[in-house]
């Protein structure tokens, strides 16, 4: 029996067991099972495949978007609208069968965008070049799942799921449990906070089908046995993702401002160009860009080349930035805008940086 075999049984008995209080140490004991079988099909064998055209492309700029959807929803024709890259689109499913990267130039940024191949119900076991293409998407900083407007919500749900089965967790925080394996003593558990999901028994059994007997587990947060197996798996990928629902222009104004009011979502027409400008705004928000400009001493500061960093970041990451020696020469720097009481200001290596703020950097 394959390991597609023992899945299916184990989502069969998973489907036909009740849920209730006397069954949920079994269902745990079988959501670990179907983990264990999921990581041992996205593992490569230890045969080697005779050698292919690459699937993946090189990492550039300052931040990578993958957009994933179903054949025939606008992917392409989105592509070719905000970049200046041509993919291949017509009015028949599977025209890009490759992944085809373009590069979006906003606020200063190089935000490169891949056009990956339509992906089918069943991808995530390798139906329709599926597992190349979520690999691709597990390498992006955020996923923008293009939907068609006039299917409603059946789309998302069968492609949410197919992520899911294959690790990738959207919109999702990380589980706050600490879990480390240790050479000898038993199982040691602990909870800073009642716990409704999980208790000690089953996170025994979810360990024991893990075989592992020597652990320490601390729950932060009142989370479920799933959350648990992810942590215990360690190759869960989360990632921010934003729903574009194309081809508004062919459904009605109540649908739209159904679909817009839900969380997450942004309905466009790519056709007649409606919305981009929003789409484009919001990519930035969820990728948790912000730019900073320089300025050398005595002189105005640069507005045409600013510097592209994280959300959070402090003098010392904008040195490192710039160059690896600086943060050793730093001395002190003077700040000008939103994240200071007045400007300049002079700041430390510590301080945290704003969108758009000015910084000049004084060396030892």
């Amino acid at each position: 029996m394959g390991i597609l075999d023992k899945i299916s049984d184990v989502e069969k008995e998973i489907a036909r067991t009740q849920k209730n209080k006397a069954t949920e140490s079994h269902l745990g004991l079988l959501k670990a099972k179907l983990a264990k079988y999921r990581s041992q099909l996205l593992e490569p064998t230890g045969k080697t495949a005779a050698k292919g055209e690459g699937f993946d492309v090189m990492k550039s700029g300052d931040a990578r978007v993958a957009l994933i959807g179903f054949p025939s929803v606008g992917k392409s024709t989105l592509l070719n609208t905000l970049t200046n890259t041509h993919s291949e689109s017509a009015s028949y499913a599977f025209t890009t069968l490759t992944c085809i990267p373009g590069v979006i130039n906003y606020n200063g940024a190089n935000i490169q965008l891949l056009d990956l191949p339509g992906i089918i119900e069943g991808a995530s076991q390798g139906k329709g070049r599926g597992r190349q293409v979520i690999a691709v998407a597990r390498t992006a900083d955020l996923v923008v799942m293009m939907l068609d407007a006039n299917k409603g919500d059946v789309q998302k749900k069968l492609l949410e799921a197919e992520l899911e089965s294959v690790g990738l967790r959207l919109n999702k925080k990380r589980p706050n449990i600490y879990f480390k394996i240790k050479k000898g003593g038993g199982l040691s558990f602990n909870s800073t906070c009642p716990l409704t999901k999980c208790n000690e028994r089953l996170v025994q059994l979810i360990l024991h089908e893990y075989k592992l007997f020597n652990c320490e587990v601390l729950f932060r947060e009142d989370h479920s046995a799933d959350e648990f197996i992810d942590v215990i798996s360690d190759n869960r990928i989360y990632l921010p993702c934003l729903y574009v629902y194309n081809k508004i222009d062919q459904c009605g104004i109540e649908e739209v401002d159904r679909i817009a009011h839900q969380p997450n979502c942004i309905v466009i027409s790519c056709e007649m160009k409606l919305n981009l400008d929003y789409l484009l705004e919001m990519v930035w928000e969820y990728l948790d860009l912000q730019c900073i400009y320089t300025k050398k001493r005595g002189s105005r500061p640069d507005f045409e080349e600013g510097i592209i960093m994280r959300k959070g970041c402090n003098v010392e990451h904008v040195c490192h930035a710039v160059h690896r020696t600086l943060a050793d020469q730093f001395k002190y720097g003077l700040v000008w805008g939103t994240s200071v009481k007045y400007s300049p200001q002079r700041v430390g290596s510590q301080h945290t940086l704003h969108h758009e703020d000015v910084l000049q950097i004084v060396k030892k």
